[in-house]
């Protein structure tokens, strides 16, 4: 700032010449005070221009400032009302209302008016009450050090409350949404107020707000709706509640200005808009309501305009029943075009000739038909009368005629007379009921004349009485498939004989099902099968056992039952039975049914009998005589159901030979092996034992060689003499001949008597046996050796076995003396063991010396044998 500029203390206020300042500061500070204000820039204040109240209410002023140097603190801060400056004193005066200096001591602080701000920025200013002589403008002056300001605030105190001011938009059209908004440039924190509006209808929206910033204070209150037509030229008023007086101490009323289109309605006479035909009629066309105004008017009937008529009243001078309708008019203004609403011209006349419909025509039996007569009438006709076929039906009087159940006799042509308070009038078109349904009767008809076979061709027809409408496929329901060979006909390539019942249906819109049908196709029994009654379970042996034969089928049902056993006829019976049944019945058994048509034949079943073993042998392989050094097999056979599960061997002993399988195989087979064997088996249902079986093992021609080679000679010769002269049978029968005489090659003669004698019993010496050659024949097999010895002989101590010898006696033949060779107990040659203890066709044969002296008669008791073990 340059010297001797004015200095701007207040925004707006009047400015404080530099002189001014000088003259009060005096000559000293005239430096210091230009170098301040050269220096300092302008102060900065926030606050409304002007506050309003009233007389009794409160004001708050949101103020914020800023000082010019922010290092400087406020000194002073002083509130006038209604300052003014002094020239004189170079200095302002007015009522100070708010004082306070640094340092703060508060010493004058109304209660009245309060600085809410701080000492550094906020200034807000609250006073309460607020009066009257307030009114006017207060100065806010702040010093620091260097600078002071002074801030000039409007204050408008009026003596009544405040009215609030209605903002209108620039136009308000009806069905359009629009916000008035009621303002009031008034907000005081704890001085309660609230804006209301006039208008309290349906959809309308409040919102109210209060603002108190640095540039507002107000109160609003904002309404928004949609205008109607009739808001149009409405006050619209909105007021201030005070609280604390409780009651409306403010209020604007506005004039409401709604834009729409022309508002219309039809005045009639004759009123009700009724009229006889031939009578006349006026309409006139009223405008309610237009903003702006309207402009030329049109009718319409039904929605069609009527263009000879643009005028605001219509007249029908004479009516007819065509000119009944609905009529509107419509006008026109800057907006657009309004209607009125409909006005129905009901012209009244008689009834017009009826016609019959049906809804459901053609109608299928058994369902419900509705018929409706149907006639142009004003008023509507009050009473009918139905015709069915031309003959009145009585009791039908209404509108409608309905069959619940419709039946082929309500088919036929059906009129109907309508009536109103008019009149009568007439019989129209008649209309035909076609009652259909679906084929009658159906049935189902086998076409073969016989009766039918099993495999024959069956041809069945699907006949039917009548049909409405005509009968157009059929179906068949042959073994759950539904199909058509030819219409109407099926035939059946082969029948079989378990063919289900066959059904036919004929269709044209619905089918209907005939009564099934059987073939009864004719069939030689099915399913034959054995049953076995008792027991349920396993049979054994000796069981009381019956079988039964049973079918599942058979047409005709007259059946003969018949039994076979492994292919042969065994009786006739449904039932085959054993009192006893034994191992022999056991077999394959079959069934056969038979009918007139045929016989069938059961499968084979297999009857099964269980018993302990039975009929043992033991069986020796190749044979009973075996030479040593071969094989031998004995096999223990049985017969036995379960099979045998366990075999015992035992020998002559009845020693337990502890060998358990079926055979018993020698191999290679020994002279000690010979001997009785037997065997025992056992099943799940017992045991058995066999009776006993010899083997015979003979030495072989090696064996014989080695014996004679160390010394055994007489048994040599013995079979020498044999092969000379004997002749050993193989059977055991007895020969009652004798032989004759033999000769020697040393010219001495023998002959060999055979003497039927009995074998000594086992127990007293098993080993008791004679000597074998080979080379004779199998059945030769024991031979006895006796000597004639002279009266010089004597028996020699180193003969192979005991002689035995008898003397000379006057009553026996000297010439014979019986000798028997007897096997050593060890070592032997002979290895024949004897059957049985008593063997009648065990003999021996006598070897008789022909010595000196005649030959003795022959005796009966004397034969030829062969031994066989």
């Amino acid at each position: 700032m340059l010297p001797g500029s004015p200095k701007k203390e207040d925004r707006g206020n009047r400015l404080l010449p530099r002189h001014s300042t000088m003259h009060l500061l005096g000559p000293s500070l005239l430096l210091l005070e230009y170098l301040a204000f050269s220096d300092s820039a302008e102060w900065k204040f926030e606050r409304p221009h002007t506050l309003y109240s009233w007389d009794g209410a409160c004001v708050w002023i949101p103020c914020q400032y800023k000082i010019p140097r922010l290092s400087e603190a406020l000194e002073n801060l002083t509130l006038y009302s209604n300052y003014e400056y002094d020239d004189v004193t170079k200095n302002f005066k007015g009522f100070i209302l708010y004082e306070d200096r640094k340092p703060w001591n508060y010493t004058f602080h109304p209660k009245r008016v309060q600085i809410l701000g701080d000492r550094s920025s906020n200034c807000t200013i609250f006073i309460n009450p607020v009066l009257e002589q307030d009114n006017g403008h207060l100065g806010l002056r702040l010093i620091t050090k260097t600078d002071r300001w002074m801030e000039k605030i409007d204050l408008n105190v009026s003596k009544t409350p405040l009215s609030p001011h209605i903002r209108l938009p620039p136009e308000i059209r009806e069905s359009k949404e629009v916000t008035l908004t009621c303002l009031l440039n008034f907000s005081c924190p704890g001085y309660q107020i609230r804006l209301q509006w006039s208008l309290e209808e349906p959809g309308i929206t409040l919102t109210n707000l209060t603002t108190l910033t640095t540039k507002t204070v107000s109160t609003q209150s904002k309404l928004t709706f949609q205008p109607h037509w009739t808001h149009h030229g409405r006050n619209l008023t909105c007021q201030l509640w005070d609280h604390k007086a409780e009651r409306i101490v403010s209020e604007e009323t506005v004039l409401l200005d709604v834009k729409h289109v022309p508002k219309l309605k039809i005045e009639v006479s004759p009123e009700g808009a009724n009229v006889t035909e031939g009578e006349s009629v006026t309409m006139m066309c009223q405008v309610i309501s237009s903003n702006p105004e309207s402009r030329s008017i049109s009718w319409f009937k039904d929605g069609t305009r009527l263009r000879e008529q643009e005028t605001t009243t219509l007249t029908l001078s004479t009516v007819t029943r065509t000119m009944s309708g609905k009529y509107q008019c419509e006008a026109f203004n800057d907006l657009g075009s309004g209607w009125s609403d409909e006005v129905v011209l009901q012209v009244y006349y008689a009834p017009e000739p009826s016609r019959v419909e049906i809804l459901s025509s053609p109608a299928k039996e058994g369902n419900k038909v509705e018929m409706t007569c149907m006639s142009v009438a004003n008023p509507p006709p009050t009473n009918y009368t139905w015709y069915h076929n031309e003959i009145e039906v009585p009791g039908r009087t209404s509108k409608t005629f309905q069959i619940l159940e419709v039946l082929l006799e309500h088919a036929g042509n059906y009129s109907c007379l309508a009536e109103n308070r008019l009149g009568l009038g007439q019989i129209g078109q008649k209309t035909e009921l076609d009652v259909q349904y679906a084929p009658k009767e159906v049935t189902t008809v086998i076409q073969n004349p016989m009766r039918i076979r099993e495999g024959d061709t069956v041809t069945l027809s699907c006949n039917y009485s009548s049909s409405n409408p005509r009968v157009t496929r059929y179906e068949w329901d042959f073994q759950g498939f539904r199909r058509e060979d030819s219409p109407g006909v099926l035939i059946i390539q082969k029948v079989a004989w378990d063919t289900m019942p066959i059904t036919c249906a004929a269709c044209n819109q619905w089918c209907s099902w005939a009564p099934s049908v059987n073939l009864d196709v004719q069939h030689a029994p099915k399913d034959v099968r054995i049953l076995q009654i008792s027991p349920s379970s396993e049979i054994h042996s000796g069981h009381r056992v019956l079988l039964g034969c049973n079918f599942s089928s058979s047409r005709p049902r007259d059946v003969h039952f018949f039994w076979k056993k492994n292919g042969i006829f065994l009786k006739e019976g449904k039932e085959l039975g054993f009192d006893s049944i034994s191992p022999e019945d056991a077999g394959s058994y079959n069934c056969f049914v038979k009918n007139s048509i045929g016989q069938t034949m059961s499968e084979a079943r297999m009857l099964r009998v269980l018993y302990a073993p039975r009929k043992l042998r033991v069986a020796i392989s190749p044979k009973e005589q075996v030479m040593e050094g071969k094989k031998a097999v004995l096999t223990c056979e049985s017969d036995a159901n379960p099979p045998i599960f366990q075999y015992t061997w035992f020998d002559w002993n009845n020693q337990n030979l502890h060998h358990y399988d079926q055979m018993l195989r020698l191999d290679p087979v020994k002279i000690q092996h010979s001997g009785a064997y037997w065997c025992e088996a056992a099943n799940q249902l017992g045991r058995a034992q066999s009776p006993p079986s010899t083997l015979t093992v003979y030495y072989s021609p090696e064996t014989i060689g080695r014996r004679v080679a160390v010394g055994v000679g007489f048994c040599l010769a013995t079979l020498l003499l044999v092969f000379w002269g004997v002749k050993l049978q193989r059977s055991w029968k007895r020969i009652r001949s004798q032989q004759g005489l033999q000769e020697s090659s040393s010219g001495q003669s023998f002959f060999v008597r055979k003497q039927k004698v009995r074998r000594a019993p086992l127990s007293e010496d098993p080993h008791s046996l004679g000597c074998y050659n080979p080379v004779m024949e199998d059945a030769i097999s024991y031979a006895t050796l006796r000597f004639p010895l002279g009266e010089t002989d004597t028996p020699r101590p180193g003969d192979a076995g005991t002689l035995e010898t008898e003397g000379p006696s006057p009553n026996r033949d000297d010439t014979v003396t019986y000798s028997v060779l007897q096997k050593r107990r060890v070592g032997d040659y002979e290895n024949v063991l004897p059957a049985s203890p008593e063997d009648e066709g065990i003999h021996y044969s006598e070897l008789v010396h022909l010595g000196v002296g005649e030959r003795p008669p022959a005796q009966d008791a004397v034969e030829y044998v062969t031994l066989k073990h």
